[in-house]
């Protein structure tokens, strides 16, 4: 495919994932994440034919005017839609797949000195939430989801939604969604989900002993009728 299909794609992606694009000339002009990844894939070639410089150079342009950074030898697929951007950062030994979101604010970062991969694998359909960090050479299955400001230190299968620090899976199979999901702050909340648990279990054993104390009462009135209380003793003893 060449490189004016691949434009003509990135620009899809934006209307596809951003509500807020109008027109193409806007998305060609005013959207730096667009920008971002056209210059990245001119860096990426100069960086395959070995000008390594020049390269570094590209991707320094487009860190200054987009405030992305994205080394120019990591690997990205098509339809990747970097909104609003500021903060991005993708390390060398990047792979991202098709049909990517990704938030401002998100690092793809390594752990590792060694000349090796060091940096995460990104699958198809993936998204990544503003603040996240995905660290190391961690594999992010097809379909994730990241949610906001989450630390993701290891692999997770497709189709997981991964939150908290360090990143846990709260779901997996049974979430499936091709399509990256735009409401990425409605993302479920281990803590959230704790405390309203404990809320519905104090509600249950309130109402339990409302129970147990109406029971109680029908029971001592019984008791009464059947052996009303001798009030003649009680008077002897005053």
């Amino acid at each position: 495919m060449g490189f004016f299909e691949r434009m003509r794609e990135d620009i899809q992606a934006v209307f596809h994932n951003d509500p807020a694009a109008r027109t193409t000339l806007e998305v060609i002009l005013a959207y730096p994440g667009v920008h971002a990844i056209w210059l990245h894939r001119f860096a990426h070639w100069l960086w395959n034919h070995h000008l390594k410089l020049v390269a570094r150079m590209v991707s320094e342009v487009a860190r200054f005017t987009t405030g992305i950074e994205i080394h120019p030898g990591a690997t990205i697929g098509r339809r990747l839609f970097i909104d609003h951007g500021m903060g991005v950062v993708m390390g060398e030994t990047t792979e991202i797949g098709d049909d990517v979101l990704i938030y401002q604010g998100v690092t793809l970062g390594g752990t590792s000195l060694k000349k090796e991969k060091r940096h995460p694998t990104i699958e198809d359909h993936v998204m990544v939430s503003a603040g996240a960090s995905v660290i190391g050479p961690v594999r992010i299955g097809r379909g994730s989801r990241i949610g906001a400001g989450a630390v993701v230190v290891s692999s997770a299968p497709p189709y997981s939604t991964i939150v908290g620090i360090p990143g846990k899976v709260i779901e997996g199979e049974s979430a499936r969604q091709d399509v990256a999901e735009l409401e990425h702050g409605h993302l479920p909340d281990p803590v959230a989900r704790a405390i309203n648990n404990l809320v519905e279990k104090m509600n249950r054993l309130g109402v339990r002993m409302e129970e147990i104390e109406e029971r109680q009462d029908c029971v001592e009135d019984k008791v009464n009728e059947h052996h009303p209380p001798d009030r003649s003793a009680a008077i002897a003893k005053r």
